[in-house]
């Protein structure tokens, strides 16, 4: 009996190259893991066109919907990650592809990441460290929170746990969400709002949301100028939540007292992107879970949902 081949496709930066985990896979087939990314459709499809299972451990490796046609063999994608936009999910759908995500593994550690952006905004940190480094030094107002009011946009796992570090140092937390409950409110501690309210009222405002086709540019032109004077911005989500045009223009003005964004909608960044010569900005690489606490969870639980389809009891199946 052949055994299955387990494909790695492009583990790089390192992600799951040298965990553990990889181990557990042995009884069940052959692992085949490239430590440097695909640069071409071609050496992508070569690398994938006798898998029977995808390890997608880096988002920026797709697989859309003309690709997953050129995989006969393909019957699983277990992620890395709780987001999905990088799979063609109703091609996977038609073809019988089971992708399997991570909702909530790491969810601590991406809110303690957007925390931790939230207060380093406030406090201006990259702002007067570049203006000490050229000899500056600059006496300017920065933020404090406590008392100041949250509005969490999304309450999934990662937004319910920034509304928790939010309520911990006494801020106020309002949250909107697709489809809020009473119970959900009780549950977080918070009260639901309309999106345009949270916008005006919310003097920090954190993005928690998957990228859809619903979510996309959510937060457009027309949002960013609803939010209050000098508010600050903060996406751990996906980039393309936000119309980064928009929040450009909206951060230039002087309208919006600041950004922190860890994603992006070209990744990586280009060189020239405009975002980068914005003053008020704190930019980090798509990094949120990227401790090791937080590469480790997301490995054993690739290896926890292939292992668990490959038993006859899948889990985590997004199609």
């Amino acid at each position: 009996m052949n055994k299955l081949k387990i494909v790695v496709p492009g583990d790089s930066p390192p992600q799951i190259q040298g965990s553990p985990h990889l181990e557990r896979l042995k009884p069940y087939g052959d692992v085949v893991l490239y430590t440097d990314r695909p640069e071409t459709e071609e050496e992508k499809l070569r690398r994938a066109e006798d898998a029977d299972i995808l390890i997608n451990s880096r988002g920026i490796v797709k697989w859309h919907a003309e690709t997953l046609r050129q995989l006969p063999k393909l019957k699983l994608i277990s992620l890395c990650s709780i987001g999905t936009d990088m799979i063609g999910l109703e091609e996977a759908k038609a073809r019988g592809i089971t992708v399997c995500n991570q909702p909530g593994r790491t969810a601590p550690v991406v809110a303690e990441h957007g925390f931790g952006l939230m207060f380093a905004l406030a406090k201006r940190a990259a702002f007067l460290t570049a203006s000490m480094k050229s000899s500056g030094w600059p006496r300017m107002d920065n933020i404090y929170l406590q008392g100041k009011t949250l509005g969490v946009i999304g309450t999934g796992h990662i937004g319910a746990e920034m509304a928790r570090l939010g309520r911990a140092i006494g801020m106020n937390v309002i949250a909107w969400t697709y489809n809020p409950s009473a119970a959900r409110a009780e549950e977080l501690g918070v009260a639901f709002v309309s999106l345009d309210e949270l916008l005006r009222t919310a003097d920090v405002v954190s993005l928690h949301v998957r990228l859809t086709g619903e979510s996309h540019h959510l937060i457009g032109e027309r949002e960013l100028g609803l939010m209050k004077p000098g508010a600050l911005l903060i996406n751990v989500a996906r980039g393309g939540v936000i119309d980064t045009d928009a929040l450009i223009r909206a951060l230039n003005s002087g309208h919006l007292g600041g950004a922190a964004i860890d994603v992006y909608d070209q990744e990586p960044l280009p060189a020239k992107h405009p975002i980068l010569a914005c003053e008020q900005v704190i930019l980090t690489p798509h990094c949120a879970d990227m401790t090791p606490e937080g590469v480790e969870l997301l490995n054993e639980g690739a290896v926890d949902n292939i292992i668990a389809f490959l038993e006859g009891n899948p889990q985590n199946v997004v199609v």
